[in-house]
């Protein structure tokens, strides 16, 4: 989990393209890996992914799964 106040790693990663209306990123998540590289990145808010604002965690904890995997 990060606190980012001033959005200078959610801009780095490239989250603030899902920015909600008050400019601050939205439902987003993503894995890092040992290298700082993105492993998998989802904005769960964004309308091309459905616009939910909730995921279950067993979905949440499958797709990072596979992305340890890969």
């Amino acid at each position: 989990m990060l606190v980012d106040p001033d959005a200078t790693v959610s801009t780095a990663y490239d989250v603030m393209q899902w920015a909600v209306g008050t400019g601050e990123p939205g439902h987003t998540f993503i894995l890092v890996d040992e290298a700082g590289e993105i492993a998998w990145i989802r904005d769960y808010g964004a309308p091309e992914n459905g616009g939910l604002m909730y995921v279950p965690i067993e979905e949440l904890t499958q797709h990072i799964g596979a992305a340890l995997d890969a």
